[in-house]
């Protein structure tokens, strides 16, 4: 009966910035179901991809605003939609479902989701592999940055972070999912820190905790020494940032599947290793998440093909033998994520 509806609605996920493409074998359809009540598919079409008060929205869909703002909240709480909130005031807005609706799942993901998800994940991850702006970029760890006087404002995580007013931390979604289907990872599981109001979304629906300054940036020492990537929106301004590795971060099993990550993700830095240092003791080589570290008879290389300059070689090599290099050509991330959003839709109505 409502058939129609959740194909609509998979059309609308489609064109927003993480796109939502057709499976073989319907698997996209059955998550829909899931999810979304045939009455949330429809008010999550009526949304845009720009923050709007209640009052804008109600009179587009033709409700009472009352009606409209429970049934947003109740949408926001599910991790259905984006909510926003300034003082007393409060926005609504629709939410791709990578980066979005499946992450905002953290604390309902159970086992049937977290399976359609797994066999889910690649088709966004072969999607998103085609275009220029990505969502997220990789940031080089904090040794890394100490090590490399070029690295831009921007990637300077820990500085950024002293800046925010609001900083949360939750558990790795992705990391719960992978523990559901018996793929369970060592890395530490508060492992995502997110800012401002992206940080309150987190807090307000009980998927984060509000933490000071001093403990996210504990959160971070830990994952460098677990050897997690740090991953970011890619925007200027922070507004989230995550502990990361190819096991279980879509992003990053996909990248590493490729035969040249670096020409899909085109990283800012690349790690170089110094022969006449190096002792090939091989810790960068079990470190490393993208099998970028080359044993050539106990000559130690890296293959700049694959690295993602996130630096985690470089922060535990004990003879000092890696050195991180700025690529010239990368381009500064946009200002906004919402200017990266808008870029992404253009690239995909493009294609």
């Amino acid at each position: 009966m409502y058939e129609d509806t959740y194909l609509n609605l998979r059309e609308f996920l489609d064109l927003l910035p993480g796109g939502y493409p057709e499976t073989p074998n319907g698997l996209e359809m059955r998550i829909l179901r899931k999810l979304f009540t045939p009455q949330e598919a429809e008010m999550a079409m009526r949304l845009t991809l720009g923050a709007e008060m209640v009052s804008e929205i109600s009179a587009r869909c033709g409700m009472e605003e009352t009606e409209a703002a429970e049934m947003l909240e109740s949408m926001a709480k599910k991790g259905l939609i984006y909510r926003e909130r300034s003082g007393e005031e409060v926005r609504y807005q629709a939410a791709s479902f990578v980066v979005g609706i499946y992450e905002f799942q953290l604390n309902t993901i159970d086992e049937e989701l977290a399976g359609m998800v797994e066999d889910y994940l690649p088709y966004i991850g072969m999607l998103q592999g085609g275009l220029d702006t990505k969502q997220l970029r990789v940031v080089p760890v904090a040794a890394a940055v100490d090590a490399t006087p070029a690295v831009a404002s921007y990637d300077r995580i820990r500085e950024l972070m002293r800046e925010q007013e609001i900083i949360s931390v939750s558990p790795c979604v992705c990391r719960k999912e992978k523990s559901l289907v018996g793929k369970e990872c060592s890395k530490p599981m508060d492992a995502c820190i997110g800012f401002g109001s992206f940080a309150q979304y987190y807090i307000d629906n009980g998927m984060g905790r509000r933490v000071a300054l001093k403990e996210a940036l504990e959160i971070l020492d830990q994952a460098e020494e677990a050897g997690a990537v740090l991953a970011t929106l890619n925007s200027q301004n922070l507004r989230a940032v995550c502990c990361c590795c190819s096991c279980c971060c879509g992003f990053l099993a996909i990248l590493k599947l490729l035969p040249a990550p670096a020409a899909i993700l085109e990283p800012a830095f690349s790690a170089a290793i110094d022969a006449e240092l190096c002792t090939a003791c091989g810790i960068c080589l079990e470190r490393c998440q993208m099998d970028a570290i080359v044993d050539s008879d106990g000559i130690f290389e890296v293959d700049a093909a694959r690295c993602i300059g996130c630096g985690l070689c470089l922060s535990r090599c004990p003879d000092q033998a890696v050195a991180m290099t700025l690529n010239p050509a990368i381009k500064p991330p946009p200002q906004r994520f919402d200017d990266t959003l808008e870029k992404i839709v253009e690239e995909r109505a493009a294609m």
